[in-house]
């Protein structure tokens, strides 16, 4: 008897928690529609969004990104703090260092995108759907509730038809009722709003995935030189840097063009990329706006600098002496020493400020002893030094980012939504009964326009009567 009265209960109760269960589930569903999506659909919310993220994109672009602490350290000080709180401290704890792959800027990435996401569900596709959907007016009281209507005593459905063909009106008829119409144009316009939000998601979804899957490197590289790419400044956390561990690149020459002034024109490189056999499968003169591309990895002409310079002493081999950047305020300088005795015990300094082949010969009490262009040869120190070639080296960017193509896709979405979004919507309703005519429409946008188009549209009906007259006369 006991055991029937436990197994009752137990049978009676499992329904009741399954109810509650589903009362649970149902009132959370119906709170997030009556109270969480209003809010998400919200246009305010939205455009307080959009600029939040503009202004943390401003930011990124005006503080350096992955720069070394140093570099941080250097710039923004503890004391005194730029505005009173941005030092480096701040920069790294906040992560204004890599702005682009904080949890925050996704977070608020991933929100926005959701917004829009939510707004075209429950909104624009609503409205594009509602815009399919017509309905034929019969009744005349019908046509006072639309905001442009008429009344004429003349006129025809079927001549009201032939205007509106000419107007590139799309026009529907029942086909047993053909004294009743409904015609329309524009209807791209409802799609465009959808166009734009699908447009600035795929950005967002393209900023994202290029944050997490790109990676930026800089390469110094001397003329004649073949590197592979290593020096990796930043980089996300899904980045696939050992793509580009698979070949090399060979720098075949790096040389600058001058103005009559001596100022630079423009500086380029002459790169080859080379497969792990050595051999070419890729070669471009790149410069300034104009990179090399291959397999995902974008090459930019961004720097310069002078690398060696090649001199012989007496009759020596060539010898190939590094140039190290020098420290002055008077612009950019690269300096070295050439040893003039075996012994290293005196020697000159060797400066250089540009590839147009002059060098500043110094002796050793800092005095300038000569100067000399490339092919050239002096005597210091009792012996012939010949100065036969500056080396440049160019300063290259390196950038991967997988997410570009999407990026750039939803420009293009975005900005063929906005063309889209410029044309209205008009509506048109016709009823021929008891020897009138009711014509009246409505439009989404150009309000005024649209007016002026419907008095054309009554004025070419009310020309109707006379054309028919002087057709019977004739």
């Amino acid at each position: 008897m006991t055991l029937d009265n436990t197994n009752n209960s137990v049978s009676e109760s499992s329904p009741e928690k399954s109810t509650e269960k589903s009362n649970f589930w149902s009132i959370i569903v119906q709170s997030l529609r009556q109270d969480f999506l209003p809010v998400l659909t919200d246009l305010r919310l939205a455009i307080a969004l959009l600029l939040i993220i503009a202004l943390l994109s401003v930011t990124g672009t005006v503080i350096e990104q992955g720069q070394s602490l140093d570099f941080y350290k250097a710039n923004y000080p503890e004391h005194p703090a730029l505005f009173g709180f941005l030092s480096w401290k701040f920069l790294l704890t906040v992560g204004l260092d890599h702005v682009y792959r904080t949890w925050w800027f996704f977070a608020l990435l991933i929100f926005f995108g959701t917004s829009l996401t939510a707004c075209s569900f429950t909104r624009q596709l609503p409205a594009l759907k509602a815009a399919r959907r017509w309905k034929f007016y019969d009744q005349p009281r019908q046509f006072t509730k639309l905001a442009l209507s008429a009344e004429l005593d003349h006129g025809s459905v079927d001549s009201l038809i032939q205007i509106l063909h000419k107007r590139s009106y799309k026009v529907f008829q029942k086909e047993d009722q053909d004294h009743i119409l409904y015609a329309r144009k524009g209807i791209i316009g409802r799609i465009g709003p959808i166009i734009v939000h699908i447009g600035i998601v795929t950005i967002l979804l393209g900023s994202m995935w290029g944050a997490m899957t790109g990676f930026m490197a800089q390469e110094i590289i001397a003329s004649g030189d073949t590197f592979q790419v290593k020096n990796i400044i930043d980089a996300g956390p899904w980045a696939a840097i050992h793509k580009a561990k698979d070949w090399s690149v060979h720098v075949n020459r790096f040389w600058i063009d001058y103005t009559p002034s001596g100022s630079i024109d423009q500086f380029y490189s002459d790169l080859s990329v080379l497969n792990n056999q050595n051999q070419e499968v890729d070669h471009k003169i790149i410069y300034v706006n104009q990179p090399l591309r291959y397999q995902g990895v974008t090459f930019y002409q961004t720097d310069w600098g002078i690398s060696a310079v090649r001199v012989r002493v007496n009759k020596s081999p060539v010898f190939q002496i590094p140039m190290a950047p020098l420290n002055t305020n008077g612009g950019r300088i690269w300096g070295t020493w050439i040893p003039t005795k075996p012994d290293l015990s005196e020697g000159v300094s060797l400066l250089a400020k540009d590839l147009q082949g002059t060098v500043l010969i110094y002796d050793a009490a800092g005095q300038l002893f000569n100067t000399l262009r490339t092919g050239m040869a002096t005597e210091i120190n009792g012996v012939k030094l010949t100065v036969l070639d500056v080396v440049g080296s160019t300063g290259l960017q390196i950038k991967a980012d997988p997410g570009i193509p999407m990026v750039y896709s939803g420009f293009a979405l975005l900005m063929l939504g906005v063309v889209m979004s410029y044309f209205s919507h008009s509506q048109i309703w016709a009823l021929q009964t008891d020897g009138h005519l009711y014509v009246g429409g409505k439009t989404n946008r150009a309000k005024v326009a649209f007016e002026q188009e419907i008095l054309g549209i009554l004025d070419r009906l009310s020309q109707e009567p006379k054309d028919q007259n002087k057709a019977i006369a004739s």
